[in-house]
Formats: C-alpha cells, sequence, structure tokens
C-alpha cells in the first residue's frame, strides 16, 4: 500500500487582501504570502500586472474552494493615462508604436466617456493571457509574431475622469466587470482622441465584497512574522504550538466565509451539520427558508459549512468546507 505523502505547511484558512507592490507578479505574490503564512496551500482572485500595485486577494486553504466568486466580483481601478503615444504593451513596458503632438481637453475627454460605459466590445492588449490557438498572447508577441485577438464583450459600471495633473495626462477611476483590461481602455481612449496613449500608473482598489479598509501590506506581514523556533523547539508536530506562533499573522486573514456574501445563507443545526459533512442533502425547515436557489451556502455556529444548491425546498451540498 503506497504511503500517503505528508502536506507541508499549516491548514490555515481564509482571505489575506493583499496590497500587492508594484515590480511583483501575483504569483510571485502568492508564494510569497504562502511562505510567510507557512500555508498549505494559496491562490489568487484576478492576476494583476507587475507594473500594477493594489488588491490581490489571496486565498489560503478552504479558502481556495471560494476563488471563483471573488473572480466575479466587480473591481475598482485607479489609473493614469499618458497622451501622446501608444506602446506596444498599452502600459510603460513596451516600445513606442505611435505618437502624436495632440493634447485633449477636459471636454474631449468627458466626451469620449459615455462610450466606453454598459456593455462594450473591448480587444484585449497584444501582451495579454488571453490564449489564442492554445498559446498565450503575450508568449507569441515576444516571439515577433503578429496576434490578432478577438473582441469580446466586458461590462463597465463607471468611468470618471478624477483629474488632470497636465495636458499629458489624465487620471480615471473605473468600475468594470470579469475581463475588464484597463490598458484597452486607454489604448482605446487615446485612439478616439487622436492623440494615443498608454498607462502610466496603475492600482486596484477593490474586488468585491474587499475593500481598502481590508487592505494588508507586505511590511506589515513581515514586521508579524514569526521567528524561527531556536534549535530544539520545532513546532512542525504540534498545530497548537504553530496556531500559537502565527496567531499575529493569522489575524490578518478574513473569514472563508466572507466570499460569498452575494449568495444566500442559512444557519443549520448540528445534526443537519453532520449530515451535510457525510455529503447528504438536508431538508430546510423555518417560514423565511428558501425553496429554490442556484446557488446558497449553510453555515454551521456561524462559519461556512458548504456550497450547494436548494431544490424544491432541499439543500444540496456541491463544496463541504473542513474546519
Amino acid at each position: 500500500m503506497a504511503r500517503q505523502r505528508k502536506k507541508k505547511g499549516r491548514p490555515v484558512s481564509g482571505w489575506l487582501i493583499f496590497d500587492k507592490p508594484k515590480g511583483m507578479g501575483s504569483t510571485e505574490a502568492v508564494s510569497k504570502i504562502k511562505w510567510l503564512f507557512k500555508a498549505e496551500k494559496a491562490g489568487h482572485a484576478g492576476t494583476l500586472d507587475p507594473l500594477a500595485s493594489g488588491m490581490l486577494p489571496i486565498a489560503l486553504g478552504e479558502a481556495t474552494k471560494t476563488v471563483p466568486y471573488v473572480m466575479d466580483g466587480t473591481k475598482i481601478y485607479r489609473f493614469t493615462v499618458s497622451w501622446g503615444a501608444e506602446r506596444t504593451t498599452d502600459d510603460l513596458e513596451g516600445e513606442i508604436s505611435a505618437t502624436s503632438d495632440n493634447r485633449p481637453d477636459e471636454a474631449a475627454i468627458k466626451a469620449v466617456l459615455p462610450k466606453y460605459t454598459g456593455v462594450i466590445q473591448q480587444t484585449p492588449p497584444k501582451f495579454s493571457a488571453i490564449k489564442i490557438a492554445g498559446e498565450r498572447a503575450y508568449d507569441l508577441a515576444r516571439g515577433g509574431e503578429e496576434v490578432e485577438i478577438p473582441a469580446r464583450e466586458v461590462e463597465i459600471d463607471r468611468l470618471e475622469l478624477i483629474e488632470r495633473p497636465d495636458e499629458a495626462t489624465a487620471i480615471f477611476e473605473v468600475e468594470c466587470g470579469k475581463g475588464t483590461y484597463v490598458r484597452s481602455l486607454a489604448r482605446d481612449m487615446g485612439r478616439d482622441l487622436g492623440c494615443y496613449g498608454h498607462i502610466a500608473d496603475l492600482r486596484r482598489t477593490e474586488v468585491a465584497p474587499f475593500d481598502e479598509a481590508d487592505f494588508v501590506t507586505l511590511e506589515e506581514l513581515e514586521a508579524a512574522h514569526p521567528p524561527a523556533p531556536a534549535e530544539g523547539e520545532g513546532d512542525e508536530g504540534s498545530y497548537e504550538r504553530l496556531a500559537e506562533r502565527f496567531s499575529v499573522m493569522d489575524a490578518f486573514l478574513i473569514d472563508t466565509g466572507a466570499a460569498l456574501e452575494s449568495l444566500p445563507q442559512i444557519a443549520i443545526s448540528d445534526d443537519q451539520a453532520h449530515r451535510i459533512r457525510m455529503g447528504n442533502p438536508i431538508i430546510l425547515r423555518g417560514r423565511d427558508a428558501p425553496v429554490e436557489a442556484d446557488e446558497a451556502c449553510v453555515t454551521a455556529k456561524g462559519k461556512l459549512l458548504a456550497i450547494g444548491f436548494i431544490e424544491h425546498g432541499q439543500f444540496n451540498p456541491k463544496r463541504v468546507f473542513a474546519h
């Protein structure tokens, strides 16, 4: 009989709302957070470019099961567009591909904004993670291939001009849905205004249901990280000792269930919870209990227990969470 491999790390779960610094890639950020928390498992809810800063929600442990719900959440970005040049990557990293001496005034900028709100067709940047015939667009572009990416539908709830520091620069805020490329907004607005443009600065400030109040910086995490145990005081075999050592860091985590605020949430009894843990459905009792729902979650003693669907007053579990 094959021996089961021992999992490395702690079975810690929850959401860490990381304020990613510029220059750090999303995968690098997840690895760093996983190491700092000594976590068994980690993943992020939506890539943030290395040149961008701001909110990168990182799921630890059981919270990785709720990643799709955060990825679907509304996002808010604040970004700076530099007018006068278009770049191959639509940000500062690429080479200049077109230039113009034109500079739009405030009235001209505000006049084009309605074109970019609502449900629109948007062409992603050539240097993006979009797959073309199984290959990432940025790999094809870096290899010198001409990349043709079809336009796709995205939803933009709000696009506002916030400030014009000078005639060559404009600062915007956008509230948008999944799959929107802010770099494409800068490129397309520049073309429409006849002046070209690219992203000079980009910061993500919200990913629903999380906001700026939830931010945790790398400096805060590193300051809270416990020192290695003294020789002869290893804690690998003791969950209690590990939990005590990492208690200051774990206080930064948001409960796994916070990612599911948009779903109906039903509190259940201990007996019902036992049935759910065994993978069995339960009948929901009570006057206010929902009868039908494509997705819902149940809680036991205030903790998320399972995600599932409700049919004819019966909750059917699809994902059960360990505690």
